[in-house]
């Protein structure tokens, strides 16, 4: 599978299979078909056998998909089974937000630490994450590598951080300084996050139906 091309556009649906499974799981259903799966998410059935034939298929003809399984198997395939470690670096009031509402585990991650210049916030903690100075940071790293850095940052410091981390061997980059990163420049892998993106795209659908 390793050496199999997959669309983007079908990696990008997996995450919300997976949290479609997940819902399901906790309602109590044992079995899906596609076309369930396909109205709960807004796709169409022959959408949900084609994305699940790029990694083999999983159910069967007229049975449709035992949940459990197909949540385990959607798990093993976006990795949020293994434990990935993260750090975020910035704890500003997007920081804060991050560590206090977003659920890191249930992504596969560990939020192993947090990195600040503030000396009032330095040697604190948000909940059980502590925030370490800034200039701990290469320490740390070497200490304990960490797969993915959080950005959280001012955006003019994006780039010189977004360096930095790659050179001290993340994996990855999650980044919400609203400056656009390059997995080509910085060699890891990039997820570029616009909030407001996703408010335009409503704004264009309202004005649309006016």
């Amino acid at each position: 599978m390793s050496e199999r091309y997959i669309s983007p556009l079908v990696i990008r649906r997996l995450p919300k299979y997976h949290r479609c499974l997940k819902e399901l799981s906790r309602s109590g259903v044992s079995r899906v078909s596609s076309s369930v799966l396909a109205n709960n998410l807004g796709f169409t059935a022959s959408q949900v056998r084609q994305d699940f034939s790029c990694f083999g298929g999983f159910g069967q003809q007229g049975y449709g998909y035992n949940v459990e399984s197909l949540l385990a198997e959607i798990a093993s395939i976006i990795g949020v089974d293994r434990k990935h470690t993260a750090a975020i670096i910035g704890v500003g009031h997007l920081g804060h937000a991050l560590v206090n509402n977003f659920s890191f585990k249930t992504s596969g991650f560990e939020l192993a630490a947090a990195f600040d210049v503030n000396p009032e916030l330095i040697g604190t903690k948000i909940g059980d994450v502590p925030i370490l100075d800034i200039s701990e940071m290469e320490k740390k790293f070497d200490e304990n590598p960490f797969d993915v850095a959080v950005l959280t940052m001012p955006r003019e410091l994006a780039r010189d951080m977004a360096r930095k981390v790659a050179e001290l061997g993340v994996r990855g980059i999650w980044n919400f300084t609203n400056v656009d990163l390059s997995a080509t420049e910085l060699g890891v892998e990039i997820e570029n996050v616009h909030f407001a993106d996703s408010l335009k795209i409503l704004c264009y659908e309202i004005s649309k139906e006016k």
